[in-house]
């Protein structure tokens, strides 16, 4: 009678644990919940939604809410209307050593109708002062650099941010590497640029380091391999492995990780952007709907051939727009106007029929 009466006592205790352990699991899954909640609500009632800026004296702000505001920010800049929550951005990465821009994007962020669209400019664009857009921030910084893309665009740059090697390397080993396959073998060597790639082709997790290694190569040191066509090809896989990066920072898992991401970024570039701004857009990309399908890469459309200059003189390789596509491609990627732009909007040089080049204006 002993054992039986002891053996009901024990039987609890076990249900207790059980009890236990499934408490804990709720109240884990809640507060994860509560959580996510609070950063969502965090950022849509206090944080604000970026204000685009100009230097136009007839700017005119029609309306100056926060993001849970009924509609967005417009704004009239130039005669033109501007798309709600729609804003362009400057990227570029700064070669410390070379002291140019060696990557140019431009990216049109429009959180209203929940899509990002990136526009690789390449470095060897002839601009219609003669040099190349490389060569801009060389001769004037981030103002310069930014002013010759509007030139030749015709669309405001309302942000800007700029990426030295070791900040890019740093904002990717934050967002824990990612998985790429790798094109080819990359093997190239450097000493006063203290530049080295060896890459091995095929599929893997790529460090900080690889992925910077990766978007700088363009061919070996003896130039037998490599990029057929140069600094294009490079852009296509800058291009793919930028968005196999999106893509891992899109995942839902990095919903609660959107303050860190933004400090990242702040810590490790230089912008015109506030911490509370980055953080808007990271919520908006996080949290609002976006897809990897909504990102769109694309380089500007461009002849690739030889062209003559005048002002430098001497047949030399620069990449010259093709007009009526870069025309379509301002309209349909980059505007934030609702209005359509025209040729007279874009200041571009254009091809000859005996080869040389003219400016469009």
């Amino acid at each position: 009678s002993i054992g039986r009466e002891s053996e009901p006592r024990r039987r609890p205790k076990k249900k207790k644990k059980r009890a236990n352990r499934g408490e804990r699991a709720v109240v884990t899954l809640l507060s994860l919940l509560f959580l996510t909640v609070a950063i969502v609500a965090t950022v849509k009632y206090v944080v604000r939604a970026p204000e685009p800026v100009t230097d136009n004296e007839d700017q005119q702000t029609q309306q100056d809410g926060t993001a849970e505001d009924s509609d967005a920010i417009q704004t009239i800049s130039n005669g033109k209307e501007r798309k709600k929550y729609c804003y362009t951005i400057l990227a570029y990465g700064v070669d410390n050593d070379a002291g140019g821009s060696d990557t140019n994007m431009l990216v049109r962020f429009d959180a209203e109708n929940k899509k990002i669209d990136v526009v690789s400019l390449p470095r060897d664009t002839l601009m219609s002062n003669g040099h190349k857009l490389n060569s801009s921030y060389n001769n004037g910084g981030t103002e310069k650099l930014r002013s010759n893309i509007e030139d030749m665009l015709g669309v405001p740059v309302d942000f800007y941010v700029s990426v030295d090697l070791k900040g890019f390397i740093a904002l990717i080993d934050q967002i824990g590497g990612g998985d790429f396959d790798v094109p080819e073998d990359m093997d190239y060597d450097d000493p006063y640029q203290d530049l080295h790639i060896h890459q091995t082709k095929g599929y893997r997790k790529l460090s900080g380091s690889d992925v910077m290694q990766v978007l700088r190569y363009r061919h070996d040191n003896d130039m037998r391999y490599g990029y057929p066509d140069g600094d294009l090809g490079r852009i296509k896989t800058q291009q793919t492995l930028l968005k196999a990066m999106i893509e891992q920072l899109l995942q839902l898992k990095n919903v609660t990780k959107i303050g860190d991401f933004a400090r990242a970024v702040k810590n490790n570039v230089t912008s015109d952007l506030t911490f509370e701004e980055m953080l808007w857009f990271g919520s908006q990309a996080v949290m609002g709907g976006l897809t990897i399908d909504s990102v769109n890469f694309v380089t500007m459309p461009n002849t690739g051939k030889m062209v003559y200059s005048r002002s430098i003189g001497g047949m030399l390789s620069y990449v010259v727009p093709n007009a009526q596509e870069l025309l379509d491609l301002v309209n349909n990627e980059l505007s934030p106007f609702v209005e359509t732009f025209t040729m007279r909007d874009l200041d571009i040089m254009s091809v000859n029929s005996d080869g040389s080049v003219s400016s469009s204006t």
